[in-house]
């Protein structure tokens, strides 16, 4: 095949976004992508299918069979799971990746959130850590990535915000009743509600139209192209610039390396099961956080012996997701008006600032829930199944609101991911496997989180509530998954540089939630564009100025 300037690996939210300004910078590149690209016509409204519950299937891949992974549980028993189990930490295998059916919250961090070794100290135990670049470094790449893929929503009812030089592009949606419900609780408990940033048009934008508001949003794809992701903004625009060739079903083996340790292109597996080699100047490992760190790992070779990256075994360490806590309230009269995306109000007071807490998180009200969801959600005491259940169901579906948020998570350097030594996928290529647990003081936030918003839904009415929760035996590291090539100064302690160039290979770049120091009490998305319009813009300044070659 023709040599190009950069092959990326990965059209998810971060690889789309840097296939699309490289490309506009004029290079050279191929994008390859381990699913398919589906539309809203692929994937059907079947709520048994969906993301969240995906017992039957993942409608946005990846395929069950041939794409294992390995889970250990807190006993150190391994289980091989398909990727329908929820142990999988699945995310979406598709062009768009996990923006085609997200939920589309597009939150900034705060300042703090990049500073908190500083701002905190390290829980004994942790590998918490300050990144090596600031809220400010990334406050122009946070308005780009607002503008470019299109956010609607209103920061102006919290103090709590993070600096910004404008507003959002769009307004927020018009509130639902929840949001009715909720807001006024809200102010009198001396919070300070606002309407949820949402990377979903609520106006014309962009040449595409609005929210149709139906109930079937996150978890699915949308049907009128009004949720904004990598797959409708930022990768049409990089194919039609002429410079760069999405090639989809395309599951990378290697990065192939020279005699010089410098790396020379990928091999990869097409459509047809045909073992190929792509070469380039640049590579651009953009696949989440599991898979980029499993490719760098898979990447050995006689100066990497340990993976590409991984002179330090770092790679793979610090896995993170977020743990979700909240509440359940059930009310008297109707809560919920059916109509979508269904999460409109959020608090961001609890954040930071808690005296004994190292950190907070976000609390908003939830989406849409399926009935299938319905059933673990029901006001103490319901039986699990029989005549009072069903009785239940059509009582309480309409009248009951949840209200929760992911926590930040201590990250702990035992959380991980590694090649487990026997099982592999179809192509031959050894997989996934994670390990390691939650460190406990994610807990201890994610309790007094439940608390407040239990005590959010009672100043709102709920005659009954029920915290939501738990401890889970594993890190969690769906959708939300991060942390496994960590950003930072030492090559000892991270895999990346400031840059998001793998520290012994000069022209290796991992651009995706990998590089996280930590996650924020936020949903990730908007974090993982605006940091993939920030070193693509420092990749851009270097390939100008005659690096890389």
């Amino acid at each position: 095949m023709k040599r190009v300037n950069a092959v990326v690996i990965g059209a998810g939210a971060a690889g789309g976004i840097v296939a699309k300004e490289l490309s506009v910078a004029g290079l050279s590149v191929v994008l390859l992508e381990r699913g398919k690209w589906y539309t809203a016509n692929d994937c059907h409204k079947d709520d048994l299918r969906n993301q969240r519950t995906t017992v039957l299937g993942n409608a946005f891949g990846p395929e069950d069979e041939g794409t294992p992974r390995v889970w250990v549980d807190a006993k150190g028993v391994a289980h091989t799971v398909p990727a329908s189990d929820g142990a999988y930490s699945n995310n979406a295998a598709c062009v768009g990746g996990g923006t085609l059916s997200w939920g589309a919250q597009a939150w900034r961090f705060m300042p703090q959130d990049f500073k908190m070794r500083t701002t905190y100290g390290a829980p004994v135990g942790s590998s918490l850590e300050d990144w090596p670049i600031t809220y400010d470094d990334l406050e122009p790449f946070y308005d780009k990535a607002e503008y470019e893929i299109g956010v609607s929503g209103d920061y102006s009812g919290t103090p709590f915000h993070a600096p910004r030089k404008r507003p959002l592009p769009m307004p927020p949606l018009a509130p639902n009743r929840e949001f009715g419900i909720l807001e006024p609780a809200a102010k009198r408990l001396g919070l300070h509600p606002l309407h949820i940033p949402m990377a979903r048009n609520s106006i014309p934008y962009n040449g595409r139209g609005p929210c149709m508001r139906c109930r079937w949003c996150v978890g699915f794809a949308c049907e009128v192209d009004a949720k904004n992701g990598s797959q409708n903004t930022v990768i049409p625009v990089a194919l039609n610039t002429g410079n760069c060739e999405l090639r989809t079903e395309c599951q990378v083996k290697e990065i192939l390396t020279d005699e010089h340790g410098r790396a020379r292109g990928v091999s990869y597996f097409d459509e047809r099961g045909r073992l190929l080699e792509q070469l380039a100047d640049l590579v651009v490992v953009s696949g989440c956080a599991t898979e980029s760190a499993r490719l760098l790992l898979n990447s050995r070779s006689n100066l990497y012996p340990n993976g590409i990256g991984n002179r330090y075994d770092q790679v793979g360490r610090n896995l993170q997701g977020h743990y979700y806590s909240g509440a359940m309230g059930f009310f008297e009269d109707e809560a919920y008006d059916d109509l979508g995306p269904g999460a409109s109000i959020a608090v961001m007071d609890y954040n930071h600032g808690t005296p004994g807490l190292c950190g907070g998180g976000m609390l908003a009200n939830e989406f849409i829930r399926l009935p299938i969801q319905m059933v673990d959600r029901m006001p103490p005491g319901t039986p699990r199944w029989g005549l009072v259940h069903k009785q239940a169901m059509r009582k309480y579906y309409k009248r009951n609101i949840a209200v929760m948020g992911p926590t930040q998570q201590i990250p702990s350097a035992d959380a991980r991911v590694t090649l487990d030594p026997n099982v592999r996928d179809k192509y031959g290529i050894p997989v996934v496997r994670i390990s390691g647990n939650v460190h406990p003081q994610t807990y201890e936030i994610g309790a007094i989180q439940a608390k407040r918003a239990e005590a959010w839904l009672k100043e709102a009415g709920a005659i009954a509530t029920q915290l939501t929760g738990g401890l889970p035996e594993v890190v969690s590291a769906g959708q939300h998954q991060a942390g496994t090539c960590r950003m930072g100064n030492d090559p000892r302690s991270s895999v990346v540089d400031k840059s998001c160039r793998v520290h012994d290979v000069d022209n290796v770049f991992v651009i995706d939630s990998s590089v996280h120091v930590n996650n924020g009490g936020f949903n990730p998305g908007l974090t993982i564009m605006a940091i993939a319009f920030y070193a693509s813009e420092a990749l851009v300044r270097g390939w100008k100025g005659g690096g890389y070659r």
